[in-house]
């Protein structure tokens, strides 16, 4: 009995058949796709200018002597500055030449007819410019009552500024010229960039020659500063 009450106990047990399940974290790890800008400002690289052994400052020089301005439109330095500072310069002083000239013209005349003592006679030769100024001598002469001695200060200071006037435009066409002759020759021949460096290093030196910072203490060789530039 005690068995039979056993294995009818066995067969009543239904065995566990569910396989315990192993836990996963699920947990989706999400990646961040928002590309972050940077903050930090770019760095821009200066312009750096190197000598151009095919740049001719003679030819420079030559363009500007027979075209001003032509020179530093070859050189390609500021010259959308230059060539109107160079014509607007000509121009104000071409202007002066033909003002001057006209007005000594004038005022001669008018001191040549007053000195005549009156309006010349039709035989006299100053007729012909009595009639042609005939409006400045009624202006001057008549009507403001200026005199022969004014007029022909005021000739002498026509011609003195019309003079001045023509040796204005030789100035700025010979300076243009040396302008683009100075502009040519950097570009030909010398680094123009801000990589300008100096070296001070202490060194000795001998000899007769002595440099006016160099310190004598008596002795053959002399302490100084050594000063070296980079371009």
């Amino acid at each position: 009995m005690l068995f039979l009450s056993f294995a009818f106990f066995a067969m009543g047990q239904t065995p566990d058949t569910v396989a315990a399940k192993a836990k996963t974290d699920t947990v989706v790890k999400k990646i961040d796709t928002v590309r972050r800008s940077s903050f930090a400002p770019k760095i821009k690289k200066e312009k750096e200018y190197h000598p151009d052994s095919t740049h001719s400052p003679k030819l420079a020089v030559k363009r500007s002597l027979f075209i001003p301005g032509w020179g530093q439109y070859y050189n390609k330095e500021l010259w959308y500055l230059k060539v109107p500072a160079i014509y607007i310069g000509l121009g104000f002083l071409g202007n002066a030449i033909i003002v001057n000239q006209k007005q000594y013209k004038i005022f001669t005349a008018l001191a040549k007819i007053t000195r005549t003592g009156g309006i010349p006679e039709k035989s006299n030769p100053l007729y012909s410019s009595y009639l042609k100024y005939k409006k400045e001598y009624d202006l001057y002469v008549v009507q403001y009552n200026v005199s022969n001695t004014d007029l022909e200060s005021a000739a002498n200071g026509y011609q003195r500024n019309f003079q001045i006037s023509i040796l204005g435009v030789i100035a700025v066409w010979g300076v243009q010229a040396v302008e683009a002759y100075i502009t040519a020759k950097f570009i030909n021949a010398y680094t123009v960039d801000n990589n300008l460096s100096f070296k001070v290093s202490p060194t000795l030196m001998g000899g007769q020659q002595q440099p006016m910072y160099a310190s004598n203490f008596n002795s053959a060789f002399i302490p100084g500063i050594k000063i070296t530039f980079t371009l």
